[in-house]
């Protein structure tokens, strides 16, 4: 029996709601095949988030991960490529913590990729229809710090593992910004639709995807 983690995170700043674990709590039990979903919800905090997710690697030694964010000024679900090794944080996490111009690990690596195929999840996506883009940059907040170190614990093992950059609720903007958001339930199908892309065949595929800038 196989299983994934998704995790999600709780709200932060004026939000009351994040999308990410709406989705990921959605999904806690689902099965397909042989996998198993399990949940997590993790902290907005650089210190607090990283623990929560060592012990849940610990406690269900899952074979596959998909961390996932809000990222409330995106119109898309973003796969992210790559994990950077810094924190810089522009507001302070949910504990108050705000690192600026900071390594996550000094002695680390200056980034880490998805190990996910995340071509074949864009072209997924794209094929159901789904607002989808592949992201360069995961932001430098807690998002990011949590890739960065999922990528780390996971790096000389058998688990593979990526982010997941999320929309905001319609519901949760101002009726007149020009993001629009994307719907709950379709953010749980891209997400059903990811691990099933994922399970099938967990090799990628070549279509372009890049950004010019």
């Amino acid at each position: 029996m196989k299983s994934i983690l998704v995790t999600g995170f709780e709200p932060f700043q004026q939000d009351v709601i994040n999308p990410s674990w709406e989705i990921a709590q959605a999904l806690e039990g689902w099965q397909l095949g042989n996998c198993t979903v399990q949940a997590i919800r993790l902290p907005v905090s650089f210190d607090d988030s990283v623990a929560y997710l060592k012990q849940a690697l610990k406690t269900w030694q899952p074979d596959y991960v998909i961390c996932l964010g809000v990222a409330a000024n995106r119109n898309a679900i973003s796969i992210e490529r790559i994990a950077i090794n810094v924190n810089d944080a522009i507001i302070p996490d949910n504990l108050g913590k705000q690192p600026i111009d900071q390594s996550i690990d000094p002695h680390g690596a200056a980034a880490f990729f998805s190990t996910l195929p995340i071509k074949a999840i864009f072209q997924k996506l794209r094929q159901e229809n789904i607002a989808v883009e592949l992201s360069n940059t995961a932001g430098t907040y807690v998002c990011n710090h949590v890739f960065y170190h999922l990528m780390s614990m996971i790096q000389h093992t058998q688990v593979k593992g990526g982010f997941i950059h999320v929309p905001a609720l319609p519901e949760m903007l101002d009726p007149n910004s020009v993001i629009r958001g994307i719907n709950l339930d379709t953010q749980i199908k891209a997400i059903r639709f990811s691990i099933e892309t994922i399970l099938n065949d967990d090799s990628d595929v070549k279509v372009a995807a890049g950004a010019i800038s």
